[in-house]
């Protein structure tokens, strides 16, 4: 693929909206909409993969690594026999390779240290595309319910209502949902349900941070 992962993720997030009211004109918001939730999917799909290859990574590096240190203690052992038995030979040649498995560690750890990272990295990807996802299917609701109440609206007048009209009053209709709702389109506050509940989640985190930091400073107090 052309396009980075993260390029793609970024423009994902930061976009779509805005392109699908400009659609509306065109007459095709809702296969613009449904189209774009099919490429949230697939980003989360190559994501996840990309995902997987970073655990599966980490995870040999994690068993090579281990493996390194049993080797490196079990020469240890080796060592102190191979003294006493008066075979400095064979010490040495011990000693030798446990330098060589010194070298390599900080290397495994550097490389499950990127790992992890990279991980924390791409599970913020599938979070943030997830979420996005939920944003797009309320925002398609939102519009499918405003274009059903124009029909009904729109079955009440004269007969001779041309269709382009009726899309000019469902273009009326979503955007005014939109604002409403809180859609990018106007820069709409949130709907007032939403807009308490995530404050509640904000007082909430507060309060836990506040007590998380008031319980660490009582444990350092008591040392």
């Amino acid at each position: 693929m052309s396009e980075g992962l993260s390029s793609r993720v970024g423009r994902i997030i930061s976009g779509g909206l805005n392109a699908i009211l400009d659609a509306v004109e065109d007459s095709a918001p809702e296969a613009i909409m449904e189209q774009s939730i099919r490429e949230i999917d697939d980003a989360i799909a190559e994501v996840r993969d990309e995902l997987g290859k970073v655990i599966a990574a980490k995870h040999l590096a994690n068993k090579k690594l281990s493996d390194k240190n049993s080797e490196h203690e079990d020469l240890s052992d080796k060592i102190e026999i191979a003294l006493a038995k008066g075979r400095e030979d064979l010490a040495e040649t011990a000693v030798s390779h446990q330098l060589d498995i010194e070298a390599q560690i900080p290397v495994l750890e550097q490389s499950i240290a990127e790992a992890a990272e990279r991980e924390r990295e791409l599970e913020g990807y599938v979070a943030a595309l997830q979420a996005r996802k939920r944003e797009m299917k309320a925002d398609l609701q939102r519009f499918r319910e405003a274009r059903d109440a124009t029909r009904i609206e729109a079955s009440g007048q004269a007969a001779e209502a041309s269709v382009g009209h009726g899309v000019s009053k469902a273009t009326q209709a979503f955007e005014r949902v939109m604002e409403r709702q809180g859609g990018v389109a106007l820069g709409g506050m949130t709907a007032p349900k939403t807009a308490a509940q995530l404050q509640e989640l904000e007082t909430l985190a507060r309060k836990n941070r506040v007590n998380e930091r008031l319980a660490a400073i009582k444990t350092r107090l008591n040392k």
